[in-house]
């Protein structure tokens, strides 16, 4: 949780009311514990694996894991464009000066400290956020509670009490689009990965998961006091307006809250791009200053997408949308049932969910091109209508109906060619799999008492 979460969640508080705030704080939270779930299952078959992308290039071959590589890359592109543009607007309201200078001192310390200390320097960053974020919110809950006035008055006129069509939607929109994008984050991953046993990952990740509700919700709230509070129109900015009310000294506090905040995200980004990129696309073949170094020069043109961004929100959204065009498909291959699946199909079904958002959008707006554009860089969640909703239930399902449409086309050409040749049609034969993790440690186990097992050694079909 960084800077940005300032801006999004009390900015849909101001629309969508409390509805949206419990919403959109349990959309984010909830999603973290499907790694208590994914990730044991991931570990027994990559247990040398530090990230969700080593897996799928495992299980699915060069061009998927290249393809997802990619995909994971530009979403964690986009979360820095959405942390850098978020400091610089709060540096540029709180502090009154041009955040730009700000945010590239911010990126050269960053840069310098995890190259020193690599990947495990943001776990012990990750403490020190977690420390600043709940110094925040209680200083600021103490500050509001006592320097802001409530008019009780316009509580119900404002219509945030009440639920809404647009509030039921968000239920569905924002978890799926945060579960989908939550798996390209590579920093989760690594995270899951370094924990010791799975137990441990369980209670870390619950630990995480009820914090996250409660500040965010927090957090969220304040769109709604700033409403109450005679703040007109507050949207995005609601949590600073209200800070306008503040002592000078809250203020300074919470400038070095967020400075703080955002490292701590940054460099968390920033050392997940450069293990995915050195394992995955690199293969560890090159140099990792040199891949350090080209994780500095992605970051320019971050800074100056940043400063062009203002909606913290369509970043998040659209890096969404992309995930869960993928997901699904993606994760098709940890079930044995779907062994047939293979790379070239989840690839398609990928792009295929993305460009079915503007064929629906195409169908939705009769044909409006501009806005079927428009749905797919979402240029607003709060559309009066089904279009946001349908484009994240588009998504995934068309995602998904395009896998399996392409993987039953090459099964087709297949068992065409091998009819014509009079050959044996092996489309759905089991790929050929070594030992898993428990079967390892099951033979050593044998092996220690002077039993073998006749079958074990051989690769074994799944």
């Amino acid at each position: 949780m960084g800077s940005s979460i300032l801006f999004s969640y009390p900015e849909l508080s101001t629309i969508v009311g409390i509805q949206g705030t419990f919403t959109y704080a349990a959309a984010s939270a909830l999603p973290l514990m499907a790694f208590v779930f994914l990730g044991p299952i991931i570990r027994k078959k990559l247990p040398k694996g530090f990230i969700m992308t080593t897996w799928v290039r495992h299980r699915y071959g060069e061009i998927a894991g290249a393809y997802i590589s990619f995909l994971t890359l530009a979403i964690m592109f986009l979360y820095m464009v959405a942390e850098l543009s978020a400091l610089q607007q709060v540096i540029g309201t709180l502090a009154g000066i041009d955040g730009l200078p700000v945010i590239i001192v911010q990126v050269i310390v960053t840069t310098i400290y995890t190259s020193l200390g690599g990947f495990k320097v943001s776990f012990v960053t990750d403490n020190i956020q977690g420390v600043m974020i709940c110094g925040l919110v209680i200083i600021c809950s103490i500050a509001i509670g006592t320097s802001v006035k409530i008019d009780t008055s316009m509580i119900a006129p404002s219509g945030l009490m009440k639920p809404s069509l647009l509030g039921y939607q968000l239920i569905y929109t924002l978890f799926i689009g945060i579960i989908c994008s939550d798996m390209f984050l590579s920093g989760f991953w690594m995270r899951t990965f370094a924990s010791r046993t799975d137990k441990d990952l369980a209670i870390g990740v619950s630990i995480a998961t009820f914090a996250v509700f409660v500040i965010l919700a927090l957090v969220g709230a304040t769109g709604l006091i700033a409403v109450w509070s005679g703040i007109p129109e507050p949207g995005a900015m609601a949590f600073f307006l209200l800070m306008g009310n503040l002592p000078a000294w809250v203020v300074a506090f919470a400038i070095v809250m967020v400075v703080s905040l955002s490292c701590a995200v940054f460099d968390s980004l920033q050392s997940a791009m450069i293990s995915t990129a050195s394992e995955e696309l690199f293969r560890n073949k090159l140099p990792l200053p040199w891949v350090r170094g080209m994780v500095v020069l992605v970051i320019v043109p971050v800074i100056v997408v940043a400063i062009k961004s203002p909606s913290i929100l369509q970043i998040f959204l659209i890096s969404n949308l992309a995930a869960s065009a993928a997901v699904p498909s993606v994760f098709l291959g940890l079930s044995r049932k779907f062994y047939f699946i293979q790379g070239f199909e989840v690839v398609c079904g990928s792009l295929g969910g993305i460009f079915s958002v503007w064929v629906f959008g195409m169908i939705f707006y009769h044909g409006d091109a501009n806005a079927a554009r428009k749905l797919i860089i979402l240029a607003s969640l709060y559309a009066p209508d089904w279009s946001v909703f349908g484009t994240f239930l588009v998504a995934p399902v068309a995602g998904l109906l395009i896998t399996f449409a392409v993987c039953a086309l090459r099964l087709g050409v297949r068992y065409a060619v091998c009819k014509s040749r009079g050959e044996r049609f092996d489309g759905f034969d089991r790929p050929m799999e070594p030992p898993s993790v428990d079967e390892v440690t099951a033979e050593l186990e044998r092996e220690s008492r002077g039993v073998s097992h006749p079958s074990y050694g051989a690769t074994k079909r799944v």
